[in-house]
């Protein structure tokens, strides 16, 4: 048995895989397979699984910024207000400002407001983070004061009247019907992503050889290669796999000029654009994390708040950029709630905080500072959605819901110091 264990643990080490990632990803399987046998079957279905994808979206965008704020031994209480004031300026710019400003319909009204709420975001983020920095006020207390700021501003912004309906254009960064890409250029994009994952092995080991560093087994290389197509190809065949109902699929094709055929329509979702987003939002934030003297500053400034500043980095002003940047994702991931409700209301957001804090925490973010990841966020919302639906699936009250998420926290919690103890 020991011998066994060994050799398992040489693989890992010769595939240089991330023992927790590995677990959490084998922790949401067997979540998606609990409740797919006490559903009966409806849980692992394509149907689910595109729905879970699309309800996560948003809280996965905010997650990565979210790994940010904690590394730096911050929190970003906010989050979810942040999110529902946006909204609500949103809903606000779409259907009372900008049709008198630009006409209605306007081409460009769904971008125009896009980057407007990027760009609050950003103000807003960026504010918190200068009274944090400057004026030496906790991050607990200046988010958790903008938690009560934000809501009751996204109230007051319409005295809490719904706003709706959205722009069409902008109503696609939501998903559902026309806000996926279909299948061609889904199975394309997922054609491109494993080659993008080739080509990354493939450079990734010539730049060792050029640096004289260790090499990966060949074997390695074509396991994790085998890995990352499996992964993407598995992703891009559920959303594929995944139709539309015989009667939108006939609005759809009538709406599109296209000939319905007397047999009826089977017209594939595809990949849907907010997972889209939220998966350009991650690899852009493992660049920035990894590749980048900003994330070196951000790991440093974690790891070290005093010796950073000695060694010259600016750590107010980082602090100011790292809210400013978890303002922008707000923003972003505003858009994609909003355009999925397709209305803007005074509720938009609410508890998202939880969800984002957890979903870093869960995905392996230190609350001590210092140590999280991109990728392990992005799983941590997964996990998340993942536990709310499938409870939704099976009847669970709301207030029960609640319960499972906050002793899921505290086991991560709990787990993540125990596995710092052991490695230190």
């Amino acid at each position: 048995m020991e011998q066994k264990s060994t050799r398992v643990g040489r693989m890992l080490d010769a595939l240089e895989l991330d023992v927790r990632l590995l677990g959490m990803v084998l922790a949401l399987l067997a979540i998606w397979i609990v409740f797919d046998i006490f559903s009966g079957g409806s849980f692992i279905t394509p149907r689910n699984l595109f729905n879970i994808s699309i309800q996560s979206s948003s809280v996965m965008v905010m997650a990565t910024g979210m790994v940010f704020v904690i590394v730096t031994r911050n929190i970003d209480l906010s989050v979810g207000s942040i999110l529902g004031f946006i909204g609500m300026l949103i809903g606000v710019l779409q259907v009372n400002l900008l049709p008198d400003l630009i006409g209605q319909g306007h081409e460009w009204m769904w971008l125009i407001a896009l980057f407007s709420g990027i760009f609050i975001g950003a103000v807003i983020g960026g504010v918190q983070g200068t009274v944090i920095a400057y004026l030496g006020v906790p991050a607990f207390i200046v988010t958790l004061g903008g938690l009560l700021i934000w809501r009751g501003a996204a109230w007051w912004v319409t005295s809490g009247q719904t706003i709706a309906p959205m722009d069409p254009t902008f109503k696609l960064l939501g998903g559902g019907v026309g806000g996926t890409i279909g299948y061609w250029p889904s199975l394309i994009v997922g054609l491109v992503c494993c080659a993008l994952i080739v080509l990354g092995l493939i450079n990734g080991r010539r730049q060792r050889m050029r640096f004289d560093f260790p090499l990966r087994p060949i074997w390695a290389e074509f396991v994790l290669a085998g890995l990352g197509i499996a992964v993407v190809m598995g992703i891009v065949g559920v959303a594929n796999s995944y139709h539309m109902p015989s009667r939108v699929a006939k609005r759809y094709a009538e709406a599109n000029g296209m000939v319905v055929p007397e047999e009826g329509l089977q017209i594939a979702y595809g990949l849907p654009i907010p997972v889209l987003i939220a998966i350009a939002v991650a690899i852009v934030m493992t660049f920035i994390a990894q590749r980048t003297r900003f994330g070196r500053y951000v790991f440093a400034q974690g790891g070290n708040p005093e010796a950073a500043e000695l060694s010259g980095i600016n750590t107010k002003a980082m602090t100011v950029a790292i809210f400013s940047l978890m303002g922008m994702l707000c923003g972003l991931a505003s858009s994609i709630a909003t355009a999925r409700l397709n209305a803007s209301t005074n509720a938009t957001g609410t508890l998202d905080e939880l969800l984002v804090i957890a979903a870093a925490v869960i995905g392996g973010t230190s609350l001590n500072g210092g140590v999280g990841t991109i990728v392990g966020a992005v799983l941590g919302a997964l996990v998340m959605q993942s536990l709310q639906s499938g409870m939704v699936l099976l009847g669970f009250d709301a207030p029960l819901q609640n319960m499972v998420v906050g002793v899921v926290l505290i086991l991560a919690v709990y787990i993540d110091i125990v596995y710092r103890k052991r490695a230190g």
